[in-house]
């Protein structure tokens, strides 16, 4: 009697939560009309309350079924948001609205993913993984898009332009930072918040968030996602899913928290303690995420001379631009338990060509800036911009210096730097370090007159060669088709349209001022490009492509004259 009694408790409760989600999405998106009528926030102060109340009551109903895993699970989250909400009372009160909005989104496409058509939507996106990282991705910039839309979320009250709010959220989603407002000035305390949520997403990965997702639901994960998991964060097939989610999420965690802890520091003595707090958080997991979104309405210029700006963000980008994969395999190095450890050939691939790569670009614009935009620095406050400057150009998309004010060369060099990105299983974009790597091992091997790659003591596997020749194809050819269509519609020069496309496939963020500039078919076309560049132009091509059962036919060989 007292379960049956329990039950229905929980399900009255579950009907108002849908209720009060309906009255949420409302009074966010409709503020002028409700305050045309009524006292507003007299209605959000209610309403949060209302919100407040309701989550006590489910969670006290759902005490008596504890020994259920999946309801000490959803006991957990909800205490979790019920925390954060009463915190949230005391900062802004719509935000309490908007956090208990997200959780019954959470459950509705929990509803819809696993128990609505018999869970086939679920295990239709499990078995087509390219497909699933698309949709993913279009799923969380749709639903950004509406929430940035929001008269909440920004500074003035309004609601924000379709094609601006979906250019932000996929820049925000894709990880990139090219904007079209300047996000400190035009999004409120909500709407940043929102960008942040979408950057934290983006920057672990879709499949990595809907994987935790689904174990957090109790849900089976098979064999051939687990493979697809261990792929995305680069590779690493020594620990089994549960772990390795564990420890992208922990890592994640504690990277951005230290970050945040020492970039106080510099935030502090211009800002109040509480917006301290938040503009070292947002700005932590922006680099660690290698977005490059800053609420500073000149980037980072300012603290150009800040040692903690200057130590702190790079080491924010670079931990987050090596991937996953790397970090994981280097503390198994120096930390696990292991008798004989070693590195992975992947990582050490990649160390070695993030620090040329940091090396080049160091150097680069250390001299091709010299007379130019550090024209009157001083010798350390050169070395601090040059060494800045050379990490975030790889896919960050910070700035300490005017990008607008860059020599040729410092834009060829950028262009170069931007378009080989990060590192696989990474928070950055581009076509990758171990891609280039490859590249710059296949050309010295037919130098020396070897017929085969090898690093270390290892052997190239001849695919993979296939795959970075393939990948650095179409990269091309998509940056050049569209850099032609911009052209076309756009009245900028050459090097700055260049420079946008490039930026925007490696999703750098980083711009020479003409973002804001452009036409609604230039930022549509720049939103295409940062969804091609963060999902990848090989994903996009398996996705679409009609996999037929053909008879395998060897035919005769012949060889072709190159070059």
């Amino acid at each position: 009697m007292k379960q049956e009694t329990t039950n229905k408790v929980l399900g009255s409760c579950d009907k108002g939560a849908y209720f009060l989600a309906f009255a949420n999405f409302l009074v966010l998106f409709f503020e002028p009309v409700i305050d045309y009528y009524v006292n507003f926030p007299w209605v959000v102060w209610i309403l949060a309350s209302l919100n407040i109340v309701l989550l006590c009551l489910m969670i006290i109903s759902r005490l008596g079924f504890l020994k259920k895993l999946k309801t000490a699970r959803i006991l957990l989250f909800d205490m979790i948001i019920l925390l954060l909400g009463i915190l949230l009372m005391l900062v802004e009160v719509r935000l309490v609205i908007f956090i208990l909005l997200i959780r019954q989104t959470y459950y509705f496409i929990e509803y819809v993913l696993f128990r609505a058509f018999e869970g086939k939507l679920v295990k239709f996106l499990i078995s087509n993984p390219p497909v699933t990282v698309m949709l993913s991705f279009i799923a969380v910039i749709a639903i950004g898009t509406i929430l940035l839309m929001l008269p909440a979320s920004s500074a003035t009250k309004q609601v924000t332009p379709f094609a601006n709010a979906m250019f932000t959220a996929t820049s925000a989603t894709c990880v990139t930072g090219l904007a079209v407002y300047d996000t400190g000035a035009h999004f409120s305390r909500m709407g940043q918040l929102i960008i942040l949520l979408l950057i934290q997403i983006g920057g672990l990965g879709i499949m990595t968030i809907s994987t935790a997702f689904a174990l957090m639901l109790g849900q089976r994960i098979t064999l051939k996602l687990e493979n697809v998991m261990h792929k995305v964060v680069g590779g690493v097939s020594k620990i089994n899913l549960i772990k390795l989610l564990k420890s992208i999420f922990i890592v994640t965690l504690m990277i951005e928290f230290v970050g945040a802890v020492v970039l106080y520091g510099a935030f502090s003595p211009n800002l109040k303690p509480i917006d301290a707090v938040w503009y070292a958080t947002f700005h932590s997991v922006s680099a660690f995420c290698n977005a490059g979104f800053s609420l500073y309405s000149d980037n980072l210029v300012g603290f150009s001379d800040s040692i903690n700006i200057n130590v702190i963000i790079p080491l924010l980008i670079i931990a987050g631009g090596i991937g996953f994969a790397v970090v994981i395999d280097l503390y198994q190095y120096f930390f696990g338990r292991e008798r004989f450890r070693r590195l992975m050939l992947h990582t050490k691939i990649v160390l070695m060509t993030t620090a040329f790569l940091l090396a080049v670009g160091f150097v680069s614009f250390f001299i091709s800036e010299y007379d130019g935009t550090m024209k009157g620095f001083s010798f350390s406050h050169r070395i601090m911009s040059s060494w800045f400057q050379s990490v975030t150009t790889r896919t960050a998309g910070f700035n300490t210096i005017s990008m607008s004010g860059l020599s040729p060369a410092s834009v060829l060099i950028a262009i170069v730097l931007m378009f080989i990105g990060a590192s696989p299983g990474s928070t950055g974009g581009g076509i990758k370090t171990s891609t280039f790597a490859i590249l710059v091992l296949s050309v010295t091997s037919m130098l020396k007159g070897k017929k085969d790659l090898s690093i270390f003591n290892r052997k190239i596997p001849v695919f993979s060669i296939r795959e970075v020749t393939s990948l650095i194809a179409l990269s091309v050819s998509i940056v050049l088709m569209v850099a032609f269509v911009m052209l076309l519609v756009e009245s900028h020069s050459i090097d700055k349209v260049v420079f946008e496309t490039v930026s925007a496939y490696g999703t750098v963020g980083l711009s020479m001022g003409i973002t804001a500039e452009l036409s609604l078919i230039g930022k549509l076309l720049i939103t295409m490009l940062m969804y091609i560049g963060r999902i990848g132009p090989l994903t996009l091509i398996y996705a679409i492509a009609i996999r037929r059962e053909s008879i395998q036919v060897s035919f005769a060989e012949e060889k072709v004259v190159i070059g």
